[in-house]
């Protein structure tokens, strides 16, 4: 993996999963990173404050820069992903936006996560993308005052999870701006676009403005690189020539369920900032 320059960190929500949490962002500095993500860490949307200085303790004891922080989503693999465009769930997300961007504050993370809802019986899509923007809207206002940035991702599964194509992202992108807020982009992630289909050098091509982040796998398998087909090393020159220069964060399932195993691909010279 040498054929560009930008910089990777670790999403520690899938790897050094063999620790606990907390441990995971030391971790991550010992395998020589200088920088983390995660999902949301907490099982509500508005943890107690103990737990909040337990986690923001663990980034900052380990000496790691918390890039990236996903809003609170509910269950990932439930019905119920992504609370913000459902609207028995959405005042979650609501009473989510200041506690994730307090914690962003004190850890200088430059983008918030904010998965899209799954579709959900009884209520129209144009409802729920109403929905979404409005709350989006008021993620983008609250990241706005720390200077951070709002992500939206396409994601893939067996899940009635509307944003599949890059496509579908940068419309509810350009509905969001239209309300005001420039300071959201697209979460460009390899392994998602490429599992559902999309053409990936034709959405470097056409979107790579439109990129805050990046995120890899491999495909087939959600594993490192190298673990599938995806030429991973490519895309990422092909973003990096097109302008992109922020993080590639690591977000894949070691294939062998070894997280240390699973670096040997990325030269520990290649690991830090």
């Amino acid at each position: 993996m040498a054929d560009h320059s930008l910089r990777y960190l670790v999403n520690c929500s899938l790897l050094f999963t063999e620790l606990p949490l907390l441990e995971r962002p030391g971790a991550a500095k010992a395998a020589g990173f200088d920088a983390v993500e995660f999902w949301w860490p907490f099982d509500s949307p508005v943890p107690g404050s103990v737990e909040i200085a337990a986690f923001t303790s663990s980034i900052l004891d380990a000496g790691v820069q918390l890039v990236g922080l996903n809003f609170f989503a509910g269950d990932l693999a439930g019905p119920d992903c992504g609370v913000l465009s459902i609207p028995a769930r959405s005042q979650q997300f609501r009473d989510n936006i200041d506690v994730t961007v307090g914690i962003g504050a004190q850890l200088d993370v430059t983008g918030f996560n904010a998965l899209y809802g799954n579709r959900v019986d009884g209520v129209s899509s144009e409802q729920q993308d109403e929905l979404a923007t409005e709350n989006l809207s008021f993620a983008a206002k609250a990241a706005a005052g720390i200077g951070a940035t709002l992500l939206v991702e396409s994601v893939s599964g067996p899940k009635p999870y509307p944003l599949r194509t890059a496509a579908d992202s940068i419309a509810v992108i350009e509905r969001v701006r239209s309300a005001g807020h420039e300071n959201v982009g697209f979460l460009c992630d390899l392994f998602h676009l490429s599992s559902n289909g999309d053409d990936l050098n034709a959405v470097i091509g056409k979107y790579a403005g439109d990129v805050r982040h990046v995120q890899i796998a491999d495909a087939p398998g959600r594993g490192e690189p190298g673990s599938g087909e995806l030429e991973i090393d490519r895309y990422l020159a092909a973003l990096e020539t097109a302008g992109y220069d922020g993080w590639v964060g690591l977000e894949y399932k070691p294939s062998t369920g070894n997280t240390l195993d699973s670096l040997a691909w990325l030269a520990l010279e290649r690991r830090g900032a």
